[in-house]
């Protein structure tokens, strides 16, 4: 064999193998077993199609992208400090479609700062985990409307003037016997 020939073999098996392995890495990408997935809070009308987290909401619900098919997820809501005290709120379980992704329906909490575990068969490590906040217009409780009451002033005399008065100006004297003009 020539130099030229082995130099062609050896840069044809360098280019195989990065070809398989770029495969590999490609079928991994899209189809790994286990804690692939991620998880996101959004507000109740933010799309299940929207990848972002939205840490601070009102109204919200808890969506799952790019989990294995069919995973069956078990989650939890904790109240977390500096408002709430480590325990639970909430609670449910959500099977995802055969595309790894789904949401829960809409969920109210009252204002503070919460801790989500999500779980399920299959996971490699710790629960997925997001902390964040629900702040909805007010204290995220009906307040009453303050009631008017009426009510009549009254007048208390008092038995001495709260600012001294001065004696009323003494008019000059008009004399009286002027002369009539004309």
């Amino acid at each position: 064999m020539s130099a030229t020939t082995l130099v062609a073999a050896a840069v044809s098996v360098a280019v195989l193998s990065l070809g398989t392995a770029g495969a590999a890495v490609r079928a991994t990408a899209h189809s790994p077993k286990g804690d692939n997935g991620t998880v996101k809070i959004h507000r109740s009308t933010t799309s299940p199609d929207d990848p972002r987290n939205e840490p601070k909401v009102c109204g919200f619900y808890l969506v799952g992208f790019h989990f294995d098919g069919g995973q069956q997820v078990t989650w939890r809501i904790v109240s977390w400090p500096p408002t709430g005290n480590r325990t639970e709120v909430l609670h449910g379980t959500l099977p995802l479609g055969q595309d790894g992704h789904g949401r829960t329906n809409d969920l109210k909490l009252p204002n503070g700062h919460y801790k989500l575990y999500w779980t399920f068969n299959g996971e490699n490590g710790r629960a997925k985990q997001k902390v964040f906040w629900v702040k909805c217009g007010g204290t995220g409780h009906p307040t009453p409307s303050p009631t008017s009451t009426a009510s009549t002033p009254t007048a208390t005399p008092s038995a001495s003037p709260s600012t001294p008065t001065s004696p009323a100006p003494v008019p000059t004297p008009v004399p009286t016997d002027l002369p009539v003009t004309g």
